[in-house]
């Protein structure tokens, strides 16, 4: 059975593709950037917009600072939540990560 390279390089390419996603076992911090706003819109989309500083104290005025130990999610109904509490189990393991 001859073996090209067309198909050496299309199987290394989809490995290479692979293999950071398989990788990713642990958690992966949330990259916030500074001077970025996130909204979550009325449809239930989200975007990212680029700040300025000229009108940054309206931006504060009514916004509440989120607590530190804060989870959030998008539930099966599409909907975004926020859970304050534990999400942690004592070994350090995610409390409702995929059944093992």
């Amino acid at each position: 059975m001859a073996f090209s390279t067309k198909t050496f390089a299309i199987a290394a390419a989809l490995a290479a593709f692979a293999a950071p996603a398989l990788a990713q076992t642990g958690p992966t911090p949330w990259e916030l950037k500074p001077d970025t706003g996130y909204a979550y819109d009325k449809e239930g989309k989200t975007f990212s917009y680029k700040m300025g500083t000229s009108n940054a104290g309206e931006l504060l005025k009514g916004a509440k600072k989120v607590p530190k130990g804060t989870l959030f999610f998008i539930g099966h109904n599409g909907q975004l939540y926020m859970r304050s509490g534990p999400y942690l189990e004592g070994d350090g393991k995610f409390k409702f990560g995929p059944d093992q």
